[in-house]
Parts: C-alpha cells; structure tokens; sequence
C-alpha cells in the first residue's frame, strides 16, 4: 500500500503539531508516511522539524518528517492536508473579547460564535481559501481537514468556494471514544474515565447533532436500555460541586446544561461553547436558576500555555527533557485518528462536519452540521437522525445563516453584509452595539486584516 503524505499547515499550534507526530508514528497505517510541516514562522518551523526528527530517530521510526515556510514546496503530493494555524490567535481574541465586553457580550472562548467568531474567521478565511487554490493546483486529490476555528463558518467557505477541493471541517468536541469514557465517568459507570474498556464504550450508544461547538443529544443508551436518567444524575452531581473559580470555558457548565435541558428537552453536549451560543447569560441573571453571567476567555492565561508548549519543544531540543518523554505526555489526536481510518479503510465512524444530506430531516441537505459519519476515501457520508426539535431548529438555523452570511461578507469584502451578520449574530443585542463594535474592530485589528475592508 502506499504510503501517505500529510502536510500539517500550521505546524506551530498549540495542538496538532506535535500530536499529529506523536500519531504517526504511533500508527501501524500512518508510521511510514511523511509528514510535512508548513509554518510562515520560520524558527518555529526549523524547531518543529527538529524535533519530529529526533523523536522519530529516537523511536526507530521510518516516518519521514519535512517542512517549510513555502507550502507551495511541500503540498505535492500530499494526500491530506490539515490547516491548524492562526494569525497572532491569542492576541486578537483578547481584542474580540475585550471589544466585545464593553457592549455587554461576554465569550468565555471568543472564536466561534458573536463578534469574536466573525473577526477570526475575517483574519483566517482568506488565507484558507488561498491555500485551497494551492490544493487544487498542487494535490487535487488531497483531502484538506479544516480544524481552525469557527470550524463551521471556515468549512461553509471551503463547501461554497472551493467546491472542487475536497473538504471537510472538525474539531475535537466530540472525539470519540474518549468522551464516552468521560460520560461513563459521569454516569457512574466507572470511577475515572482511564477505567472504561472497549466494550463498555461499545455500549454506550449516542445520537447527537448540530452545528459545530452546539450540538445536542437526541438519545443515549447503555447496553440497550435508557441512559439519560444516568446522564442527569451525573450532571447533578457536578453542579452540586461547581465553583466561580473554574477555567471560563468550564465553569458552572453542568448548571448551564441542566437548564437548557430543561427547556428544550435535549441535552447540550459541548457545554464549555454551547453556553456561549445563547444570550441567556450575557446580562443580567436568569431567574429561576440564577445562573451568573460567563466568565471572559483569558487571553494571558492562554498565552502562557503557548510559551510553555514552545519551552517543552525546547527543552526537548536541549536535552532537558527525554525524548521518551514525549511519548508520555501526548495522546491521540481526532483528526489523525479520522485520516487513520480514512487511508488504511478501517470503517471506523466518526463525528465531523459535513454536509447534511438528511441526516437531520427538517434541516437543508446542504447545512454543515456535526454528524456522525462513516469516513472513507471517498468522504464523509452522514448516519441518519432524525428531525431537531422545534426550538433547537431554530436556533441552529439562526447560527447557521449568520455563519453564511460571515462568509459571504469575507468573500466579498462587503460591510453591508458583515454588518447584516452582526445583527443577526445571537449575541448582539442591537444595531446599534453592532456598528460599534465593528468600528471598534476593525480599527484594533487593521494590521490582521484583509486591507479591502479599509479601501473605501
């Protein structure tokens, strides 16, 4: 068989870089490929390959491991190509967050969805288009798998304007089987998630759908009988323990969830993003629950995770740190698991973002939803649903057309439409709140923008 080619564009993210090599060699499909980093940063770049050369050197592994500045140079061939990369991420969504603040929208993540999730996808959307053009010249027959947030909004782009490209979006909210270890955790099943086996994760059986980020959980069983009332238990048990001092994308999750259920009768199974989907803790506390209102994401926070990632690569370089130590400190990563499947055709399903088909009944075929999908070389093809509940349909489709509309105001360059997106945005409160914080943004993020939004 032959052996595959992935470029990782972005090799310097916090994430997938290093456990894209940590998979490949891992993987009895994957371990004689090569992969092929891409970073504009040209001293990270040189240390990422570094260090994929001595891990692999270290493991006796034959998998190649290049790169370069230019992925011009690097994509042909390839047989995947993964986009993981950000301009100056941190930096700009403490801007989004900090902006967005001032008029009352709290984004405890502030990269997907309200004015946080626009902005990103105008500073990433047009480098990701361009390097699709680069695929269909370079590699036409190369998958490209999006994982930069909004993972929706950039998917929707690559599905309307690279059609000839072969795309798909995901993200590791819902990487399976882990978060079922963790749900028979919180099931009371297991104690600790690392105690689940196999069979276990085999049956427990779980529909879910939705937008990236806001999906919702149609139905769950273990070993053939109803599991939501465990499921309940168990979120019963978290909120008693919850406190104001958890990460911003963690804190009070589980209150959150048990009130969207309640009001909807499904369960929101990304809770550290799908609060930040509805208006409801923006302002002013809810009653009955009396739930606070989000914490903001910690931009200064996360930027240390980044310095510290980049002392880790360092330290490995130096000799501080083992080269078996690598292997310790990493995990599987969904996308690799997903092209692992993919390329060796070991029919494992997956959950990624694609297009509907009539998964679910009352959505268009064409709605980028996360699905779960039999995967092969030939894509992802959508297992069925059934139809959203009245309620939830309306809001994923609220979500849905302001994603369409991002896109449609990035492609054009057009503040008409970008303002029309704003409005529509579930967490903007008014016309007015809307051209101010576009004004405001535009005016803090020049430097990371598109210079047509500045031409007229």
């Amino acid at each position: 068989m032959q052996h595959p080619k992935i470029v990782v564009v972005g090799a310097g993210s916090l994430f997938f870089g290093r456990q894209s090599l940590w998979n490949m060699i891992k993987s009895p499909v994957l371990q004689k490929g090569t992969l092929a980093y891409v970073d504009t940063n040209k001293s990270r770049l040189e240390r990422m390959v570094k260090l994929g050369k001595m891990i692999t050197a270290h493991a006796k592994s034959t998998l190649a491991v290049e790169g370069s500045v230019d992925r011009k140079k690097v994509l042909k061939g390839a047989d995947f190509v993964v986009l993981s990369f950000a301009n100056e991420g941190v930096k700009y969504r403490g801007i989004d967050c900090a902006i967005a603040e001032k008029y009352g929208v709290r984004m405890c993540s502030g990269d997907t969805i309200g004015p946080g999730g626009i902005f990103r996808a105008m500073r990433e959307l047009p480098e990701i288009l361009r390097v699709a053009k680069d695929v269909e010249k370079l590699c036409p027959n190369a998958w490209v798998i999006n994982l930069i947030n909004p993972s929706t909004v950039n998917g929707i782009g690559l599905m309307r304007h690279a059609p000839k490209v072969k795309s798909f979006a995901m993200c590791d909210s819902l990487h399976m089987p882990f978060d079922k270890r963790h749900w028979l955790a919180r099931m009371g099943v297991i104690r600790k998630p690392d105690d689940a086996t196999p069979k276990m994760e085999r049956d427990l059986d779980v529909t879910i759908a939705g937008i990236n980020h806001f999906p919702w959980l149609f139905s769950a069983k273990y070993k053939g009988k109803d599991a939501l009332p465990a499921f309940r238990r168990g979120l019963q048990r978290a909120a008693a323990k919850e406190t104001a001092d958890a990460h911003p994308k963690d804190a009070f999750n589980a209150r959150y969830a048990l009130e969207l259920w309640d009001i909807f009768g499904l369960l929101p199974m990304n809770l550290h993003h799908t609060k930040e989907y509805v208006r409801y803790w923006q302002g002013k506390n809810v009653a009955p629950a009396n739930l606070p209102t989000l914490s903001v994401f910690p931009a200064a926070e996360r930027q240390l995770r980044h310095d510290a990632m980049w002392e880790e690569v360092d330290n490995y370089l130096s000799g501080k740190l083992p080269p078996e130590h690598f292997f310790g400190n990493h995990r599987q990563d969904h996308a690799t698991d997903v092209i692992e499947s993919m390329w060796g055709g070991l029919k494992k399903r997956f959950y990624v973002s694609s297009p509907n088909r009539g998964a679910v009944t009352n959505m268009d075929d064409d709605a980028l939803l996360e699905l779960l999908c039999d995967i092969d070389m030939k894509g992802p093809k959508p297992l069925p649903v059934g139809a959203f509940p009245v309620g939830i349909r309306s809001m994923e489709q609220t979500v849905l057309e302001t994603h369409e509309l991002t896109v449609e105001a990035i492609v054009k360059c057009d503040r008409a439409i970008l303002r029309r997106a704003m409005v529509l945005d579930p967490l903007v409160a008014s016309i007015e709140d809307a051209d101010a914080m576009i004004a405001e943004l535009l005016k803090a993020e020049k430097a990371a923008l598109p210079k047509c939004w500045f031409s007229s």
